[in-house]
């Protein structure tokens, strides 16, 4: 996985090539977006959202609980798509039979409309993904609490009174503070005003140029760099990290066509995922 990368103030360790392995984890949040192989630095992170379950996106998952179990620490919790969670669990079952040990974790299914609280201040929430198997990506949203709009500039007076009524004074809002898409079409971004607003947006792009089609990327439920740049103001994001990159690009040609193809504006918050030295 990469050094750790700072994008609008939220710390980012990742690696993630198309085909091959996926996963994103936030240390600060002790949360990671998907899982393709066992990667130690993964093991810190107690919950994991899985997005589909495609192999180079769960599969380190049996690496992940049993290096968990190993070091004493508590079970993870693994958030995935609903229609998932029946087959996820035969998989686990399966590597306990071979294993002989409990792995023992959480498995909590979640569809779009749902949430699941990540301590007292955040929520995860799915958001609908357009890929060939379910899938879905998440918003990680913050908990913030605010005068209610009928007491701001009413004065200390007010607010004590309406307090003293037994009235709530504050009202709780909900903002994205990071959203990852998971593997999608660029439908993801045209659906979610969330992922166009998030603090963060961790999103795929697989592919750069012409070697591969906009209908083909699309075909497979994927983004093209085309699509993005036609859609430039859309993103009102502070910072973007693009992930998912093709094996077909070294790193100098993707890093050439978000130069020549983005606008500047947007060309400033994008940040290409570095690949591994061992896909260089």
């Amino acid at each position: 996985m990469t050094d750790i990368i700072q994008l609008a103030g939220i710390d980012v360790r990742a690696v993630s090539v198309a085909g091959l392995e996926t996963c994103i984890a936030l240390p600060g949040f002790r949360i990671a977006f998907d899982i393709g192989r066992g990667h130690g630095d993964a093991v810190r992170n107690h919950t994991v959202l899985f997005t589909h379950t495609h192999i180079d996106h769960i599969g380190g998952i049996a690496h992940h609980v049993a290096t968990r179990s190993l070091f004493g620490m508590s079970p993870p919790t693994y958030v995935l798509p609903k229609s998932t969670v029946g087959g996820v669990n035969d998989l686990l079952n399966a590597f306990r039979a071979l294993d002989g040990s409990e792995l023992p974790v959480e498995l909590v299914g979640l569809c779009p409309g749902e949430s699941h609280a990540i301590g007292r201040r955040l929520l995860v929430r799915p958001i609908k993904a357009f890929h060939p198997v379910p899938c879905q990506g998440y918003a990680l949203m913050e908990l913030r609490k605010r005068l209610r709009p009928d007491l701001e500039g009413a004065g200390r007076e007010a607010i004590v009174a309406a307090r003293d009524r037994g009235e709530a004074v504050n009202v709780v809002t909900e903002h994205p503070i990071v959203v990852f898409s998971g593997d999608t079409t660029i439908d993801f971004i045209e659906h979610s005003a969330w992922a166009r607003e998030a603090d963060l947006l961790i999103m795929e792009c697989t592919f750069m140029d012409d070697r591969v089609s906009v209908e083909s990327a699309r075909a497979n439920g994927h983004i093209h760099l085309d699509e993005v740049v036609e859609r430039a103001d859309l993103f009102q994001n502070k910072a973007i990290l693009l992930t998912h990159l093709s094996a077909r690009y070294r790193q100098e040609e993707a890093e050439a066509a978000l130069d020549a193809k983005l606008p500047p504006e947007l060309r400033a918050k994008v940040t290409l995922l570095p690949r591994p030295p061992w896909c260089a």
